[in-house]
């Protein structure tokens, strides 16, 4: 399976698995052993490439002092035979929780001396922790047991090792995050988020050929990951990168040094560190020598605080980090941590921030700290984010771009608060919106509703409040309502104005759809406004024009993607398609080059899978199969069973559409005649009375709302035997021959269906080459191409709903209104009139019918 499916049933299987304990907790414990599993496997193909067998790899043991030194110092760090991953499965039943205690204290005891800063005390979090698995040994034997056998299929070795093991270990974290509630916020920064931080700093960066990276409050370390995999996407050398990271928690801090060992990242690349970064500045001096303090200085800082925190703030006017700026009130150490990282940048650094957005606006301290960094032009950008877009808060956030040394002292403050899709309880970016803000970013012009460059000036005439609405208004502008077309009718000539977009495009389309009304106002020259739009010479021009833009494209993806998928840069070559779509959209008058990104973006992911497949285990991975794995109940257990087959990369589903059309259309009709025939008895068993459903008795379900097959032969003779119930009889008998053909069809569909898989595992494994291709460009390249297309043909159906709307919203007129009203009042006062009652009861009737204006007679 994909890397994909192998993290969803990973992450499946633990969600049940984890019983009552808390997500936060559980994460440790499962994230702990497959870091294990990976040093293990490690240590495995290092011995099995240096002359060992699996019979030889016994004597591996730390009693033998040259085995051990050998280890260590390719490895820094040593696991004996007895105490490997792939032991310990081995061991069956004869396995105890005893053995992993036993490895991990080992583990700590046998580091290399210049490694203990990656890997000591890495495993206390799951060392402390292993006792909440069961309340007995063997308890947290099974639960340990259960554990290492559903992360048992998750690669570590080689590139595509890392990668996937990469991708399990985000998508792992990030569902914990998703379940942690408040607590997600201390080791996770939304992976969209990371991914729009990444690309500024790796745009600032481009052509440096070394580089270090310092996240202060590094979580589960996935913000520095994602920034060192852009930058080396950029410069190609991930060895040229250094990474230095900081936390406060330590099981939190485990978790980063994990993460950046499992991504396949040296070592010597790696300096981290458990302490408070507030309180204790980086890099720390000698126990009982702070006069060894040494500034550490870097080209990128990138951090997610915790927003709005308290802090021990008295004495830091002192602190070298707060000079010339201020001290964060101790209410709020925001500005602290922006303030200590900017300390550690060089002068030709950049760093990146996130924070609530309160910082840019509240008064006090921090405004003081604000002046200064618009004096001294640190602030590059600020870019405002959605709402809820941070897992345990919903508070609206920033990211804010800063540098020590830049060679203009404006602000480009970008509004990204409107660019987000509903993805469960939270918001996401999407991969438009991040494009979106970055193009703007590099482009650093004025985009209406969208950003806009400040100057210093504007800033201090603001008194140096730098909230985003009073410099880039995305707000929606409100409705408003034509007083002449609301009394007299027709539609506004500014209105339709308004379209002017569309009218630049479709020359014409404006005079063939409107007419003068009078005054200031059109009307519709047709009912049908999208009969008139669609036929109109105006449209037809524009979706040529559109479509002519796109002509050769499709086989340019063939032959940049299909033609030899082994050449593809998997790394690059999302940023060279896009590059392509976006020239091609230059110009474009209706369709926004971003919405087509995002068409692009979405088949890509899947694209993406398949060449990694492909240039893992060859070309001819697109004619392989794989059994249908699934989870089913047996015996009261979970047990994952074979259910059919499925192409590797080739779905089933497609395969059976372009290749055995006649055979998938014999199964559908089967299928269409079940369903129809299910609901002819529907409507049988809906149109028989009480009286009906009496006579039948058990003939019908408890419910009352199906037949039971097996009861209605008797029944048919008894009603035929009852001279009065011939009619019910008829409608019993439909329904038994209903059933019958029922019970045929269902024999046929299964037997088409069995048919149909086994065609289609025959039919993928007898491929060639040149048919593989064509499927992989109709499961690639045909939903791009189809969703590109699409798009101009949105743009004109919105159109057509604009221009109704108008329509409607004008349609009827005040007076007309006003009429209805009189009308109704009159028609309430003749009934009134009509009613008779006590001398109280007239005089309130009198009353009403004054109010109303109607006739007292």
């Amino acid at each position: 399976m994909n890397k994909q499916q192998l993290a969803a049933k990973i992450w499946a299987s633990a969600n049940e698995m984890r019983s009552k304990i808390e997500a936060n907790e559980y994460k440790d414990y499962i994230l702990g052993f497959i870091f294990y599993k990976f040093l293990s496997d490690r240590e495995e193909q290092f011995l099995l490439k240096n002359g060992f067998d699996r019979e030889s790899m016994e004597t591996v043991r730390e009693e033998d002092p040259e085995m051990l030194s050998f280890v260590q110092d390719n490895l820094g760090y040593f696991i004996s035979y007895d105490d490997l991953y792939s032991t310990w499965l081995a061991k069956g039943s004869d396995f105890d929780v005893s053995d992993v205690r036993d490895a991990l204290s080992a583990f700590s005891r046998l580091i290399k001396p210049s490694h203990r800063n990656v890997f000591d005390k890495i495993f206390n979090t799951l060392e402390t922790g292993l006792s909440k698995l069961g309340d007995t040994s063997g308890a947290q034997t099974k639960a340990i047991n259960a554990l290492l056998q559903l992360i048992r299929d998750i690669p570590m070795d080689g590139k595509q090792g890392y990668d996937v093991l990469g991708y399990i270990y985000e998508y792992l974290i990030s569902n914990f995050a998703a379940n942690a509630g408040k607590k997600a916020g201390e080791f996770y920064t939304p992976h969209e988020v990371s991914i729009l931080i990444s690309q500024i700093v790796a745009q600032n960066l481009a052509g440096r050929n070394e580089v270090t990276v310092y996240d202060p409050t590094s979580g589960s370390g996935s913000l520095l990951i994602t920034i060192g995999e852009a930058i080396a996407r950029q410069q190609g050398d991930r060895g040229s990168i250094k990474y230095y990271a900081q936390e406060l928690k330590e099981n939190t801090y485990n978790l980063t040094r994990m993460n950046l060992v499992m991504r396949g990242i040296a070592p010597d690349n790696i300096v981290c560190r458990c302490g408070d970064t507030l309180e204790d500045d980086w890099p720390w001096f000698e126990e009982g020598h702070p006069e060894s303090y040494e500034l550490l200085p870097v080209d990128a800082v990138v951090s997610n605080p915790p927003y709005s925190q308290r802090w021990n703030s008295e004495g830091k006017d002192q602190d070298k980090r707060f000079k010339g700026y201020g001290v964060a009130p101790k209410s709020k150490a925001d500005y602290a941590f922006l303030l200590h990282d900017l300390y550690h940048l060089k002068p030709d650094g950049v760093m990146c921030i996130v924070l609530p957005h309160g910082v840019l606006f509240r008064g006090g301290e921090e405004e003081k700290i604000r002046t200064a960094l618009v004096e001294n032009n640190n602030i590059d950008a600020i870019i405002g984010l959605p709402a809820n877009i941070f897992f345990g808060t919903g508070i609206p956030t920033i990211v804010m771009v800063l540098k020590k040394s830049r060679p203009s002292d404006d602000v480009l403050v970008i509004d990204a608060s409107k660019g987000f899709v509903k993805d469960g309880k939270n918001n996401r970016l999407r991969a438009c919106d991040i494009r979106r803000v970055v193009d703007a970013y590099q482009g650093r012009k004025n985009i209406e509703r969208f950003c806009r460059v400040v100057s210093k000036q504007e800033i201090r005439d603001n008194g140096y409040n730098l909230n985003i609405p009073r410099y880039v208004d995305s707000s929606e502008a409100p409705e408003t309502w034509d007083i002449y077309a609301t009394m007299f009718g027709g539609i506004p000539v500014s209105e339709v104005d308004a379209l002017k977009r569309y009218w630049a495009a479709l020359p014409g389309l404006r005079d063939e759809l409107f007419e003068a009304a009078g005054g200031t106002t059109l009307r519709l020259r047709s009912k049908d406004v999208k009969e008139t739009v669609w036929e109109s010479s105006a449209v037809r021009n524009y979706l040529d024009s559109y479509d002519a833009r796109f002509s050769g494209f499709g086989q340019w993806l063939h032959d940049e993607l299909i033609d030899d998928p082994s050449l593809v840069n998997l790394p690059t070559e999302e940023d060279v398609l896009a590059r392509k779509v976006f020239d091609r959209l230059r110009d474009e008058a209706l369709v926004d080059p971003y919405d087509a990104y995002q068409v692009l973006d979405d088949s890509w992911r899947s694209i993406a899978t398949d060449l990694e497949v492909l240039q893992t285990e060859g070309f001819d991975a697109v004619k392989k199969v794989d059994p249908n794995m699934v989870m089913k109940k047996k015996n009261g257990k979970e047990v994952e069973v074979q259910d059919g087959w499925r192409g590797r990369v080739l779905p089933f589903g497609l395969v059976q559409r372009e290749l055995l059309a006649d055979d998938l259309h014999a199964l559908e009709s089967v299928s269409d005649r079940m369903t129809a025939i299910d609901g002819e008895l529907s409507e049988i068993v809906e149109g028989l009375s009480e009286d009906d459903k009496a006579a039948l008795g058990d003939a019908l379900n408890d419910a009352g709302d199906a037949f039971v097959a097996s009861k209605l032969r008797k029944m048919i003779k008894e009603l035929r035997s009852d001279g009065d119930q011939d009619e019910l009889a008829d409608q019993v008998e439909k329904a038994q021959s209903l059933l019958d053909e029922q019970k045929v069809a269902k024999k046929k569909q299964k037997s088409l269906s069995a048919q149909l898989e086994a065609n289609t595992k025959s039919a993928i494994e007898g491929l060639s080459d040149q048919r593989a291709r064509e499927l992989l460009d109709t499961k690639w390249n045909r939903p791009i191409e189809e969703g590109l297309a699409s798009l101009s043909r949105a743009e004109i159906d919105g159109l057509v709903n604009k221009v109704k709307d108008l329509s409607k919203k004008y349609e009827t007129t005040f007076s007309e209104v006003d009429e209805q009203i009189h009308a109704e009042e009159s028609n309430l006062s003749q009934m009134l009139g009509r009613l008779t009652g006590n001398e109280s009861d007239m005089a309130g009737i009198h009353e009403f019918m004054n109010l109303l204006g109607g006739d007292a007679r």
